[in-house]
């Protein structure tokens, strides 16, 4: 089952839900924005290699915005730190971002039971798009999970 946005505000006034920093300006019905940290990375040399570290390079997002280039790939992650040893969250891109052509996630939507931090995104444009640090790009839901979920153990990464 989805957690509404009282039961977020409800567990992570509890302890059962980390999102830090709070601001209940950003809780929705049933999920709760997040917003772009102002350091993203970007791969300098290719092809990558699948089984090897590939070198980056640190991108910062300038006060007047950074003009993502269609069809790369930009390494960011979220201002908040969340998660929960309690519920299993989900992230995904705000309906209005989605508009404008932005992908925040590939293909790592899902959060494990017990990770918590700040999440990683993994931006693509598909044309030419102006983004801010600090701007809402996303929405993490939170879904009860069984009682047999056995925490995380990848360590603290969702």
């Amino acid at each position: 089952m989805l957690l509404t946005g009282a039961a977020i505000r409800t567990q992570h006034a509890r302890g059962r839900i980390i999102i830090d920093p709070f601001d209940p300006a950003s809780l929705n019905p049933d999920s709760y924005d997040i917003h772009l940290a102002a350091t993203l990375r970007r791969y300098t040399r290719f092809p990558l290699d699948a089984l090897s570290d590939n070198p980056t390079e640190a991108v910062e997002i300038p006060p007047d915005g950074l003009v993502l280039e269609p069809q790369h790939l930009y390494l960011g992650h979220t201002c908040e730190v969340v998660g929960s040893a309690h519920y299993a969250p989900a992230l995904a891109a705000r309906s209005s971002i989605a508009r404008l052509g932005l992908f925040i996630t590939i293909s790592a939507s899902l959060g494990e039971v017990g990770t918590i931090g700040q999440w990683p995104l993994q931006l693509v444009a598909v044309q030419p798009l102006r983004i801010y640090a600090g701007m809402r790009v996303g929405q993490v839901i939170f879904w009860k999970v069984g009682k047999s979920a056995p925490p995380a153990t990848n360590g603290t990464t969702p």
